[in-house]
């Protein structure tokens, strides 16, 4: 049987690294794309509760079905597996994201929650992202790239409960691919006060991220020295390390 492959993202339907993913892993099977109508970054693992969704189908690309969520990532995944497909997908793809999710990054990114959503049901899940924020930016050259890891994946699949997590860095003189291990970092953020027409305030968040470290098998690292870095990432947020200790505190 063909083999379904689900694709979505968190830039929109309409955003250019959507489109260079379709034309990507076009030939791997069939593909129906299930995304938001606007950009939806930074929304993590969001989904809508208080407001109704709605469906919208989009003109076909190269007879790839194409629809569109008034929600967040997540929603389009769980609108996809409910209301559109007719069986559950050979994978899901989210990207390709407009900016790096690298780092502790996973958690506040809408790529990275479309492929977290997919590993707990366990299947089979992508989240690409490149370093480049520039929604001009021309990602032919990821092509490549992208398809060993689609192949590669659709071949021998992924344990339950765990997706990849797929960063390619801002060049067109990609070295190859690295298997790493997260790096950590963290936000140091602000809100920047300003007076709206009205005269009345309104806050900007704003911020720079910092690395606590960046040891030569991270992504950070790789991205650095112009590697495609994949992280496998689970969902089980247990620290195992703590566990047994914690259970003696509480004896």
């Amino acid at each position: 049987m063909e083999k379904l492959i689900l694709l979505c993202n968190d830039d929109g339907i309409e955003a250019p690294g959507l489109q260079y993913l379709i034309s990507f892993v076009k030939d791997f099977g069939k593909l129906v794309v299930v995304a938001p109508e606007t950009g939806q970054s930074g929304m993590g693992h969001a989904v809508t509760i208080s407001s109704p969704l709605r469906l919208r189908a989009h003109s076909p690309i190269d007879d790839i079905e194409r629809y569109s969520v008034n929600g967040t990532p997540v929603d389009c995944v769980k609108m996809a597996l409910d209301k559109v497909l007719d069986r559950k997908p050979d994978l899901i793809i989210g990207g390709i994201n407009h900016g790096a999710n690298t780092s502790v990054n996973i958690l506040y990114s809408g790529t990275m929650a479309i492929a977290l959503e997919g590993a707990m049901l366990n299947i089979p899940s992508i989240g690409f992202s490149s370093l480049c924020y520039d929604h001009n930016y021309d990602m032919a050259h990821y092509g490549k790239w992208v398809k060993t890891i689609v192949e590669i994946t659709l071949k021998n699949g992924m344990p339950d409960s765990t997706c990849l997590n797929v960063n390619m860095p801002h060049s067109n003189e990609i070295k190859g691919i690295k298997i790493c291990r997260q790096s950590m970092g963290y936000w140091d953020e602000s809100f920047d006060a300003r007076i709206d027409t009205h005269k009345k305030p309104y806050y900007w968040l704003r911020g720079d991220f910092n690395l606590y470290e960046k040891p030569e098998d991270s992504d950070e690292f790789a991205l650095e020295d112009n590697y495609v870095s994949i992280v496998p990432v689970k969902i089980d947020l247990t620290n195992y390390e703590f566990l047994a200790d914690l259970t003696k505190q509480y004896q």
